[in-house]
């Protein structure tokens, strides 16, 4: 793995209101693409055409995490996620999140 694309192999996102850390790692999914999967739970973010970088409910697969700054699509890069704020928003609750590429050193 070169160190340009090493970079973007496992992210962190940061919750601003208590510092909570989720980590997420690059995996191929089943039909090529590539996500990042969340290391404790079946949560994907992941590019989708229309979208761009989002996370879907995996229950309900309602649209829960998108980039704030960065929301258009033509804006987004399709290989990785765009670093910077992000929001989520899942039922009346919603939480400013931080998403920093960590490469392959640490989680």
């Amino acid at each position: 793995m070169n160190t340009k694309t090493a970079r973007f192999t496992k992210l962190q996102t940061r919750r601003r209101s208590d510092d909570l850390i989720y980590y997420f790692i690059q995996v191929q999914r089943q039909d090529g693409s590539i996500g990042y999967l969340r290391t404790d739970k079946d949560l994907w973010i992941q590019y989708e055409p229309r979208l761009g970088w989002i996370a879907r409910d995996p229950d309900t697969k309602e649209l829960t995490v998108r980039p704030w700054n960065d929301s258009r699509v033509e804006e987004q890069d399709v290989e990785h996620p765009p670093e910077g704020e992000w929001v989520s928003k899942k039922g009346n609750k919603s939480y400013v999140y931080d998403l920093v590429f960590t490469g392959q050193d640490e989680a």
